[in-house]
């Protein structure tokens, strides 16, 4: 579970703020067919690899850190080159761009299957993390160039419906592959669905390009410091538990990826295409959209890392189980968006992006509430619910108040904006929120060890394990007893981290709504680029879903 459970913000402004050819290309289908694939298995890799991140962890004998650069070497290559991505398919061709993207996701999928330990399967997820900045924008921009205005909204439904569908559906195929075969077939099952990709690609899909895009020089000194920055940081949060905040390797990290984002900033002002343009941040709902995408994003993508290690390591769920536990939520998603979307036509987007992300904030302070076992329909389940209906109600309002806040001219890069910022929100939570359990697991363990009287030479070597959180265990030497003490202890270590990891991300999705309430327009939109192509009949247009 990760935010790939809920897609990214303005994903469907991205299709519909493209220019629009002005008939449907004679490969509409396909290409239909190929985006839905390509997102698919984007959108699957990223639910699957979280459900399975605590067998990956016993398989590999990897700490926590080792777990979390699992998840961000993908999201950091994938937040930082999003949007250069989708300029490469706009000068050098969007189905090569694509192709290219579904070529490096699948072979870096083969790389994932046969690492045989965890920094190899690192290196394979940072590829498939260039791939996906590839892939993902590559998908959007192939339907934007092959559906006329009058077409898209049924484009967007069809792509909407089935990505949900595998958003949903992924999480417990891969739970029980993982469970019942192996880790390894989690990363293998991308490669049929690369294949079939790059198939309809070679013989039904047309290329398409941009051809003024030429003239406009790629932002490459953005793309690096973005790369570098967010890296830099994300090194200092990630291993500063285990080397200390003093490691020249941690001062050099957290002071480079400062200065990198601090000179991305200033390239950004000069240059002369930037994939960030600096003058949309003067629109004060364009930039507290993004605020508020920063909490909201990052309360649920450092929540929901935790997440499968509570339900695996301590609940005892089995994989499979642990990945239908959010499928209230993808339910919630689908059935509640565009109804969500025509709350802001009636009430403006303050609203509900003000109440949503406080329904959120309890959905998430209500995960702190259980202990250790209990059915899920009275643990797991009413905070699920809780989150999906704050979730439902945010999404496509933030969509339609990034796309409303800047003239239609800017509305796919705005929307490419707030799409990355959602992602690089996922990236810094990782990082962050692991060293808020790792403090809060460390400082409950040898408390808990000691009321259930584990022997201090045991207690000892469990305690040399905090970097291991739940996976931390007595000695297989040990009497059964002592090892059952040890491990209810280490249990109920991480049941008190995960309800601190849970409070801070309540508190975080809380701010979101402050934001909301003090940033948003609280007009009601006209509608704009997030519900009506240039071109396209207005009446024509549907609310943005999530």
């Amino acid at each position: 579970m990760s935010t790939a459970a809920v897609r990214a913000p303005c994903d469907e402004g991205v299709i519909r703020a493209a220019p629009a050819p002005a008939a449907e290309t004679r490969s509409g289908a396909w290409v239909l067919a190929a985006a839905v694939l390509g997102s698919s298995m984007a959108f699957v890799d990223g639910t699957v690899v979280n459900v399975a991140l605590p067998i990956l962890q016993r398989a590999l004998g990897a700490d926590v850190a080792g777990v979390q650069w699992v998840v961000e070497a993908y999201a950091l290559l994938l937040s930082a080159l999003l949007l250069v991505g989708g300029s490469l398919g706009d000068r050098y061709g969007r189905k090569r761009i694509f192709g290219l993207g579904v070529l490096l996701f699948g072979a870096a999928s083969v790389a994932c299957g046969v690492a045989p330990g965890i920094e190899w399967l690192i290196a394979g997820r940072a590829v498939q993390g260039v791939g996906g900045a590839l892939l993902v924008p590559g998908s959007l921009a192939l339907i934007s160039a092959s559906f006329p205005p009058e077409r898209r909204g049924r484009a967007i439904g069809t792509w909407s419906g089935f990505t949900a569908i595998a958003a949903g559906a992924g999480p417990v195929l891969g739970g029980w592959l993982a469970q019942e075969v192996s880790w390894r077939w989690i990363f293998y099952v991308n490669v049929p669905l690369a294949a079939a990709v790059l198939l309809i690609l070679a013989f039904r899909v047309d290329e398409s390009r941009d051809d003024g895009a030429a003239s406009e020089p790629l932002d490459v000194a953005g793309a690096v410091l973005a790369t570098a920055g967010l890296g830099g940081v994300t090194l200092a949060l990630v291993e500063s538990a285990r080397l200390g905040w003093r490691s020249p390797v941690i001062v050099a990290g957290a002071a480079g990826g400062v200065a990198a984002l601090a000179a991305f900033v200033a390239v950004e002002r000069r240059a002369r295409a930037p994939m960030v343009p600096p003058e949309l941040f003067r629109s004060r709902t364009f930039a507290g959209a993004n605020l508020l995408t920063l909490l909201l994003y990052a309360a649920l993508g450092g929540a929901m890392f935790f997440l499968p290690f509570d339900l695996i390591d301590v609940q005892g769920y089995g994989a499979a189980a642990a990945g239908a536990v959010f499928l209230p939520f993808i339910v919630l998603m689908f059935l509640l968006s565009r109804w969500s979307g025509g709350v802001v036509d009636r009430f403006g987007a303050r609203l509900p992006l003000t109440v949503g992300p406080l329904v959120a904030a309890a959905g998430m302070a209500l995960f702190a509430l259980p202990g250790i076992g209990g059915s899920y329909w009275t643990t797991f389940f009413p905070a699920v619910a809780v989150l999906g209906l704050g979730m439902s109600i945010a999404v496509a309002p933030l969509t339609t108040a990034v796309m409303g806040a800047v003239e239609a001219r800017h509305a796919g890069a705005a929307s490419g904006i707030n799409n990355a910022v959602s992602r690089a929100a996922g990236l810094l939570a990782v990082a962050a929120f692991g060293l808020v359990a790792l403090a809060a697991f460390g400082a409950a363990l040898p408390g808990r060890l000691a009321a259930h009287r584990v022997p201090a030479d045991v207690s000892r070597t469990v305690q040399a394990q905090t970097v291991r959180l739940a996976a931390a265990a007595a000695p297989a030497s040990s009497p059964p007893s002592v090892r059952a003490a040890a491990d209810r202890a280490v249990d109920e270590a991480f049941v008190h981290a995960f309800r601190i990891v849970m409070l801070t991300a309540a508190a975080l999705a809380a701010a979101s709504s402050a934001v909301a309430w003090a940033m948003i327009d609280p007009a009601r939109p006209a509608r704009s680029a997030a519900s009506t192509p240039p071109g396209g009949d207005p009446k024509s247009a549907e609310p943005p879903a999530a």
